[in-house]
């Protein structure tokens, strides 16, 4: 299953450019409004969960913040973002894993993830990452996945959609909710998205 995932990734990042997937944002900004939010110092450690080649490190560390570390299942992905940034790379830890697969090292002040969750689609997998976020976040955690209005599928793939009542009840043990928001998202295609983000304290 991991490795078909894997392939699955490493084909998309190998073969399209940004202004070829759904996900991508010009800037991520109902993300950098949530991690700003938490008022954390710039020293905060932040994860990115399934950041791809995503903006979110670029204006993270344009803000200032010394501790980013991206996690993604695709290198490919992961390299695209290096290339983009150049000499910054440098400044950001680079984590290529599954998601129900990673085994951090240290914990994490945020955890980010726009539009990783919601690929996780059966029931162990789901409580494999709500295990994860327990031991690995010390502060707070920020989830954007498909709202129940929004679509079935991403990138081919099944996904799961959230609304604020499921979200919250899958992280119910571990975390508290601090906020939900919905966001229609533009597609590079014009096509509309729409995505529940909701914020988390640990308990």
């Amino acid at each position: 299953m991991v490795t078909d995932n894997k392939n699955h990734w490493e084909n998309v990042y190998e073969t399209k450019n940004p202004d070829q997937v759904s996900w991508t944002q010009k800037k991520p900004q109902t993300s950098l409004d949530f991690i700003n939010s938490f008022r954390l110092g710039k020293d905060a450690k932040i994860i990115d969960i399934g950041g791809g080649d995503s903006s979110l490190v670029d204006f993270l560390l344009e803000e200032g913040y010394k501790n980013v570390t991206v996690l993604d299942i695709s290198a490919k992905a992961l390299e695209k973002a290096k290339e983009r940034l150049g000499n910054k790379a440098e400044n950001v830890k680079w984590v290529v894993t599954d998601i129900t697969e990673f085994q951090p090292d240290e914990t994490y002040d945020i955890w980010h993830d726009r539009a990783a969750f919601h690929f996780l689609t059966t029931p162990e997998q789901i409580s494999k990452y709500a295990e994860i976020t327990e031991k690995a976040v010390k502060g707070f955690m920020v989830l954007g996945t498909f709202s129940k209005t929004g679509p079935l599928k991403c990138s081919g793939l099944e996904i799961t959609q959230y609304d604020e009542e499921s979200m919250t009840a899958q992280f119910e043990r571990g975390f508290e909710k601090i906020d939900c928001t919905t966001e229609d998202h533009t597609t590079p295609f014009e096509t509309t998205q729409n995505f529940i983000f909701c914020s988390f304290k640990k308990r």
